[in-house]
């Protein structure tokens, strides 16, 4: 089937202002290890927000969006013919890495097939460094991809490829087995509240910590009522030390005051209090895992690191096999963001909805038509 040579895009023509709808010609025929997708759903992510700040990079006129889902139309020469990927394939694009050098330390890497990295520090970040999802058509690389499973949807994938993959890569530097307990200080965020759906389909015990009515109110909804494996704190009437009383009450473990905590916390939000709130909570040879990056950084405890010798960890976002494990994880489990979505005409509603912090993941399904068309999954 032919494809058209034009296309609808929101272009960010210049920081804080609006997003331009506006017509421009589809990408050209993909070379090398490109490909050419339909996007189907394109999912607004804090960064976009940064990004649109002007506190992120410098790129402009940008396509923004770094987490979407689309069919494959066209595949590039390089790409192998043992691949997975056909035309109309259905795949989730993280942002993360578009032309990777091939032949740095981070290309080298086991992790994923040899001289491809997520990490590859030349490699360019769609919706970031170049175009992303926020237009009808656009190139991606062949190996930053990820198959669909049937179990999901665009809409439901497109959420999974960067808040997904970013909370469930956190996860796994935690180093935890089944049965442990994992604080996630900002619980009821888009990542959070997808942290505690796959904290508990890991098989660990969750502390999930929130200081608004909404997030809290998202976080719950993750967890079933009965549940013994999840304990969600209100931070604005509980601190660290009544959280740890609270669950060892609840477990009936008994330990010296010194040895009280958890043995790993995840930090979401860009607050100092979230970072010490969830520092308190971690006991001795503990590991905080720091997702977040604000501006200013974190101010931490000489004494916590010496005296508890707890462990302080980065995670950006997770290499390409572990998206694939996310995503059947996901598809098997029924872990789903919680989500609303606007049409493409309606993204600047969407950004505005953003900033009420309701919670949840906002996307834009291409699929849909008018200004301003909201709905609810």
């Amino acid at each position: 089937m032919a494809l058209p040579t034009t296309m609808q895009a929101q272009v960010l023509n210049a920081f804080n202002t609006p997003y331009e709808l506006t017509t421009r010609p589809i990408p050209p025929p993909p070379t090398g290890h490109d490909i050419l997708i339909r996007v189907h759903a394109a999912s607004y992510c804090h960064t976009d927000a940064v990004y649109a700040s002007g506190a992120m990079g410098k790129t402009l006129p940008l396509v923004p969006c770094h987490e979407f889902a689309g069919t494959v139309v066209a595949l590039g020469p390089a790409v192998p013919a043992s691949s997975t990927l056909q035309i109309g394939t259905r795949v989730g694009v993280p942002g993360r890495a578009y032309h990777p050098c091939g032949r740095c330390k981070e290309c080298e890497n086991t992790e994923d097939e040899s001289g491809y990295s997520v990490y590859c520090p030349k490699a360019g970040n769609n919706g970031i460094s170049r175009d992303g999802g926020f237009q009808q058509y656009t190139l991606v690389d062949a190996r930053q991809v990820v198959p669909m499973p049937e179990a999901l949807s665009f809409v439901e994938t497109a959420p999974l490829m960067c808040a997904g993959l970013t909370v469930f890569a956190a996860l796994k530097r935690c180093n935890l087995q089944p049965g442990d307990a994992v604080g996630i200080v900002g619980c009821g965020g888009g990542l959070g509240h997808l942290g505690v759906q796959f904290a508990l389909e890991m098989g660990y015990r969750v502390i999930g910590v929130d200081n608004g009515d909404a997030p809290l109110r998202l976080a719950r909804s993750c967890v079933e009522p009965d549940s013994a494996a999840a304990h969600i704190f209100d931070a604005r009437t509980t601190d660290a030390d009544a959280v740890l009383a609270s669950l060892a009450e609840s477990t009936g473990a008994e330990s010296l005051p010194s040895e009280r905590g958890i043995p790993a916390v995840l930090i979401l939000p860009e607050s100092q209090a979230a970072f010490s709130f969830g520092m308190s909570l971690l006991r001795p040879h503990g590991r905080c895992v720091v997702v977040s990056f604000p501006e200013k950084g974190f101010a931490f405890s000489a004494k916590d690191l010496v005296f508890k010798d707890v462990e302080i960890v980065g995670s950006l976002v997770g290499s390409n096999r572990c998206a694939r494990e996310m995503l059947q994880l996901a598809a098997r489990s029924n872990v789903r963001a919680r989500v609303r979505t606007w049409s493409l005409e309606a993204l600047n509603e969407l950004v505005e909805a953003y900033k009420k912090g309701e919670g949840g993941k906002l996307v834009v399904d291409l699929e849909a038509s008018g200004l301003g068309e909201l709905s609810r999954r």
